[in-house]
């Protein structure tokens, strides 16, 4: 049974600004370390900061009001197949996530469905 779906898509420039005004503050308040050298392995790591962004909003979404969920209490990895997976940090949160992530050369787009 789905209990919740939650679809965001973001320019990949809005990041990129984000970075260029805040540099890693901006990084070390959305992103877990893991996420951040996730990304930065890549040439262009922007992109990929964008979809783990949309990513977290996809989340924030689908599990609806949360006043304690904060951007780090949701974690996107990859498993060892390079699916996408979401770790969060809400107590007595044990829903099963499933997340599917993409991007373009100027945007990035995320869907997270809830199940039981």
């Amino acid at each position: 049974m789905i209990r919740g779906h939650g679809v965001d898509i973001i320019e990949i420039s809005r990041i990129e600004a984000a970075v260029e005004r805040w540099g890693d503050k901006f990084l070390e308040h959305v992103f877990v370390p893991s996420e951040i050298e996730y990304a930065r392995k890549y040439q262009s790591p922007a992109k990929h900061f964008a979809a783990r962004f949309a990513a977290k909003e996809a989340v924030f979404k689908a599990i609806g009001d949360q006043p304690n969920l904060g951007w780090k209490d949701i974690q996107i990895s990859n498993d060892s197949f390079g699916r996408p997976q979401v770790r969060v940090k809400l107590e007595g949160f044990k829903a099963k996530i499933f997340l599917s992530l993409s991007h373009s050369k100027t945007h990035a787009v995320a869907s997270a469905v809830i199940t039981e």
